[in-house]
């Protein structure tokens, strides 16, 4: 029962992790008074390698208790599938591409435009779609097996 109320929680809270951090946090904090692009930039690497950090343990905690708890179906592995793929993407294709675009516009030396924003926005938003996938999927399914347990009663 445990591992299954962790299979729950686990993309509830990471999905609200990522809304709070992408969605609110990343653009409310260039409109507060006197924070610059330099110091939006800063404050935004600081947050999001914090956020990916705690999005990894996550990842693997919802991992692990699938060695203890497999759901029924198909739609909590393609979610958590593209959960991962896309955290893994995030991680390792496009931070570092972000990173370098970070300290060329903190420098000066920034092109003009980048579209990397806009695809980790997508990337993200993929993810707490799926994230909300895969949580709404193993709640049903284990309601599902409390009611079967009542009625057999």
């Amino acid at each position: 029962m445990f591992f299954k109320i962790v299979q729950i929680a686990v993309p509830f809270i990471w999905f609200g992790c990522v809304a709070a951090i992408s969605f609110m946090e990343a653009p409310l904090k260039f409109s507060a008074p006197n924070i610059t692009l330099e110091i939006g930039l800063g404050i935004g690497y600081l947050v999001f390698h914090a956020l990916n950090k705690i999005e990894l343990g996550l990842l693997i905690i919802f991992f692990s208790t699938l060695f203890f708890e497999r759901p029924n179906g198909r739609t909590p592995y393609i979610s958590f599938a593209v959960i991962g793929t896309v955290l893994l993407l995030q991680t390792f294709w496009l931070f570092p591409l972000l990173d370098m675009r970070t300290a060329q516009v903190i420098n000066g030396t920034a092109e003009p435009y980048s579209n990397l924003h806009v695809i980790y926005i997508v990337l993200d938003s993929i993810k707490v779609i799926s994230l909300l996938a895969l949580g709404i999927s193993l709640t049903r399914q284990n309601l599902r097996l409390v009611d079967q347990s009542n009625v057999s009663r």
